[in-house]
């Protein structure tokens, strides 16, 4: 693995950030880092309360293997506006709305030839999986990285789901689900919920010191409510089993966060789908992770996109 050095704590010269309007007039955060782009052009999402920094290291070494790397922030996160009155709040109304804001893009972004992938990390994991399976976008392959394709709930995804409905349906569901931190009631920090390297874990830090309106708290009740609805009408949606596009799955076994044994069910449904999984020495941020595991799954993304997006 190349072991050139990035600065994580700074735009890369060469990369800009700009605006992207999305057609209802919402305006989205967005990154392009041309690079080369001998290789192709490669979309990159990230995760709920996630913003475009947090991957820098990430993107470059895309753009070291020849793609030009394109983000975007999710609309009501990171530099893209915030839906709900409190802005540390994660809330949306509905999933719909984040699909429809990456259908959009893809149609401008994809208009140009060459190799086109797509990448989705967590929640945008879950968006990009439910674009691919509703025939949204049309990648040549995808990569989903410890995609929150269930949620870990103690109680049960349908009680949990049920719970988190009644809950939105009365007060105001833009509230906090709970207090603080990744999840309610963990006995893990946030650190160890995300990764097991304190560098990287740190880098958020700092971005979030010198850019405080990109920081974003826990979720709305009607936020976790779509997450349940969403992850389950997916793995119902019969579209699943047909879907053309392949697909490599990176799955941290130990993962508190996502389900990750709900996504290896789901990959076994469909047509063309490889994992890769991780045991305890991954936590949830697979690409923020601690070197070994880090390389490792860099090392499985890049043979998938050498082998199912080849050059031009």
């Amino acid at each position: 693995m190349d072991r050139t050095r990035t600065n994580r704590r700074a735009i890369p010269a060469g990369a800009q950030l700009s605006t992207w309007t999305a057609p209802d007039g919402w305006p989205l955060r967005r990154f392009d880092w041309p690079g080369g782009g001998e290789r192709g052009r490669l979309l990159f999402q990230t995760g709920r309360g996630d913003f475009i920094e947090k991957y820098i290291e990430t993107f470059a070494h895309f753009v070291a293997r020849g793609w030009s790397v394109t983000a975007f922030d999710w609309r009501g996160q990171g530099g893209s506006g915030r839906h709900g009155p409190d802005p540390r709040i994660g809330h949306i109304a509905g999933f719909a709305i984040s699909v429809r804001d990456l259908t959009a893009f893809w149609v401008e972004w994809a208009a140009e030839p060459g190799p086109r992938v797509v990448l989705g990390h967590s929640l945008g994991g879950h968006l990009v999986h439910r674009a691919l399976v509703e025939g949204a976008i049309d990648p040549q392959a995808a990569v989903l990285v410890a995609p929150m394709l269930g949620l870990t709930a103690p109680l049960g995804t349908a009680l949990s789901g049920w719970v988190a409905r009644a809950f939105a349906g009365r007060g105001d569901p833009a509230r906090a689900a709970w207090k603080e931190g990744e999840r309610p009631g963990s006995r893990l920090s946030r650190q160890a919920l995300l990764t097991h390297d304190p560098a990287r874990y740190a880098d958020e830090q700092f971005w979030l010191d010198c850019c405080p309106e990109l920081k974003l708290g826990p979720p709305s009740w009607a936020w976790l409510a779509e997450a349940f609805a969403s992850t389950a009408a997916v793995a119902a949606d019969p579209r699943l089993a047909t879907m053309a596009v392949p697909v490599l799955m990176l799955l941290a076994d130990r993962d508190a966060l996502v389900d990750s044994r709900a996504a290896e069910r789901i990959a076994r449904r469909m047509r063309d789908a490889t994992v890769v999984r991780f045991g305890r020495e991954s936590a949830h941020e697979i690409l923020r992770e601690a070197d070994g595991v880090r390389d490792c799954a860099l090392a499985a993304i890049d043979r998938f996109l050498d082998a199912r997006a080849p050059r031009a």
